[in-house]
């Protein structure tokens, strides 16, 4: 009970955004907890103990997680887009570009998306097999 008085006295509730703001900015829970004035083991308990705390860190996450997907998407089949550069007239004029598919980006999508078709891991069988070794005859010769 002492947590959520202190949930309440530092108004937490008003700094959900804050909260989903900096997770989506890829802070982690300890990042955020010295951000609150709190211990992680204090921002642990709310996330388990007040809904609303949890939704923003997941919202935060999510928008994170699919920025990232995007992103990766976007490297790995190639896109384009538009630069300013400045002419010999000394015009600023817009160019359009296209910036080619990333193959590590692609691999790493790849195996991913689809591990059982793009895998590093390759299966093997192990059989048992009986091996004879003849290392010739043996004479004692006590």
């Amino acid at each position: 009970m002492a947590r959520i008085e202190l949930y309440e006295k530092l108004d937490i509730v008003n700094k959900l955004g804050l909260v989903e703001g900096w997770k989506r900015d890829g802070l982690t829970d300890e990042q955020i907890a010295r951000n609150l004035g709190v211990s992680k083991h204090t921002l642990i308990k709310w996330k388990k103990n007040i809904p609303d705390f949890l939704d923003a860190i997941k919202k935060g996450k999510e928008v994170s997680d699919y920025e990232l997907e995007n992103a990766l998407h976007k490297r790995a089949v190639g896109y384009y887009y538009e630069e300013e550069t400045v002419t010999n007239k000394g015009e600023v004029v817009k160019i359009k570009k296209y910036e080619h598919a990333n193959p590590t980006s692609l691999i790493f999508a790849l195996k991913n998306r689809l591990p059982h078709k793009y895998r590093d891991k390759v299966e093997q069988e192990i059989t048992n097999r009986n091996i004879e070794i003849n290392i010739g005859d043996y004479v004692d010769d006590d």
